[in-house]
């Protein structure tokens, strides 16, 4: 059995401080540091003119932060299950020169987010909690729809592999990545929480998925063994 919504949430309300480091990012996904800047240097360039943004499982806000480094005075939508997170996010996003800041805290699956209603969206770490295809479909159609004509949608996440016979591969490197970080008991301590909270598709899923929800054009920004930045304009 999965974790609940709310088991999900309460390790999150214990975890904001693993969460809250511009610098490195999350450290358990590989290549954190890239994808933020990546993501950023994307979503600047192919929506120049942005005002509104949401942060669909914003954590501590990291993506924000490194998007207002370039683009200041958005006005900010943050979305996440836990409200530590959200508290520390707003905090954080408040003091580096965000417009308007509006927080939710709901569950993404169920959120009301309006039509039209941002001009960029950024998703990181978060829709690998999805679990079943007709999830994924309503969160893909949800984000479009909520999106500008014109606008982007950023994603960073764990990816399965497309190939089945490459997964056990794939795991086995990023166990080897986790010990390496911070030793056995800690790579331990991740897989565990990834056996019970995750359900991730591959990339090639969400590309796909992507296009069939009706995005113009699909980019893959970046990908290392079972992480992938990438993401799609309106």
């Amino acid at each position: 059995m999965k974790s609940t919504v709310d088991e999900i949430r309460a390790r999150f309300d214990n975890d904001v401080e693993r969460f809250s480091n511009l610098q490195t990012g999350q450290s358990a996904t590989i290549d954190a540091p890239l994808a933020l800047e990546l993501i950023a240097e994307a979503a600047a360039a192919t929506t120049p003119h942005a005002r509104r943004l949401l942060d669909v499982g914003c954590g501590a806000g990291n993506y924000t932060l490194k998007l207002l480094q370039t683009m200041p005075g958005l006005d900010v939508t943050l979305v996440d299950l836990s409200g530590p997170m959200l508290d520390r996010a707003r905090q954080r996003v408040g003091a580096a020169g965000a417009g308007a800041i509006r927080v939710l805290q709901q569950d993404i699956r169920a959120a009301e987010l309006g039509n039209d209603a941002f001009d960029v969206i950024l998703a990181a770490a978060v829709l690998h909690h999805l679990r079943t295809d007709e999830e994924w479909e309503h969160v893909f159609a949800k984000l479009f729809r909520s999106l500008s004509t014109g606008g982007s949608l950023w994603i960073f996440d764990l990816v399965d592999a497309e190939i089945p016979a490459l997964r056990d591969g794939m795991w086995r490197r990023y166990a080897t990545y986790l010990e390496r970080l911070k030793g056995p008991a800690y790579r331990d301590e991740v897989l565990a929480y990834v056996e019970r909270e995750d359900t991730p598709k591959s990339l090639v899923y969400q590309l796909d998925l992507l296009q069939r929800t009706g995005f113009g054009r699909v980019e893959v920004l970046h990908k290392h063994t079972l992480f992938a930045a990438f993401g799609a304009t309106k």
